[in-house]
């Protein structure tokens, strides 16, 4: 009964927020993803490469919004956004190919940052 009142509650919440909150709680969710894999490297194996598809996948939707003609963003945002999109998928293969605990923190905390962001603007 607990869990089918929080999936409604979250259900509501995606309904209601921003667009820069909902960007700001999938950014946040693939960095939990992220970090708890970090904190149990050991056994996490199978959760690693859903993890990372998941980011690559968000971090694509993204890149596909800002290069569309219509997105009202600045020119060098959408500069900025794409540049910082292209490294974290180029940084998820190598991560993907050469999995490394440490190669997390940097997808977690560009995750967190742009999050944080998103939430003060």
């Amino acid at each position: 009964m607990q869990q089918q009142a929080a999936q409604a509650y979250q259900q509501t919440a995606k309904i209601s927020a921003s667009p820069s909150e909902l960007e700001a709680q999938l950014l946040t969710k693939a960095a939990s993803q992220l970090l708890h894999i970090q904190k149990n490297w050991v056994g996490s194996e199978k959760l690693l490469y859903p993890a990372l598809t998941y980011n690559r996948k968000l971090w694509s939707i993204f890149l596909a919004s800002v290069a569309k003609e219509d997105n009202p963003l600045p020119k060098e945002i959408k500069e900025n956004i794409a540049n910082l999109g292209l490294f974290v998928l180029n940084h998820t293969m190598k991560v993907q190919t050469s999995p490394e605990q440490a190669k997390l923190n940097v997808l977690i905390n560009i995750n967190r940052d742009i999050a944080a962001g998103l939430r003060a603007g």
